[in-house]
């Protein structure tokens, strides 16, 4: 991901899962996660997505969704249901996840 994920018209929701990395098999996790960004863009209600991981293995994904339903109905998605699963087991020593309701939203770029 280069750039952010463009601001939207409207509210809408924020799925912020910040999790810390385990010493695994990192193939594994980028297959799963790259798996996993191409079909929640296939959703549904799903608006974008952003995310960072730091050296050290904090990371922080934020995913925008239309509306509660949509988010609802990615977390029920059996494939996802699946990673789901691997992150406890294989790729987290923990997270956290949050939804937020975003009224209002802007975004500048340097032009120059």
């Amino acid at each position: 991901m280069d750039q952010p994920t463009p601001v939207f018209d409207g509210p809408h929701f924020a799925v912020i899962f910040t999790t810390r990395s385990r010493n695994t098999d990192n193939t594994l996790y980028l297959e799963t996660a790259e798996e996993m960004e191409r079909l929640a863009a296939e959703q549904p209600g799903y608006l974008g997505i952003d995310s960072a991981r730091s050296p050290d293995g904090l990371g922080i994904t934020v995913s925008y969704w239309r509306d509660l339903d949509a988010i609802a109905a990615w977390r029920d998605n059996t494939r996802h249901k699946v990673a789901q699963q691997l992150g406890r087991d294989k790729f987290y020593e923990l997270f956290t996840l949050r939804i937020a309701r975003v009224e209002h939203g802007r975004a500048w770029e340097h032009s120059g």
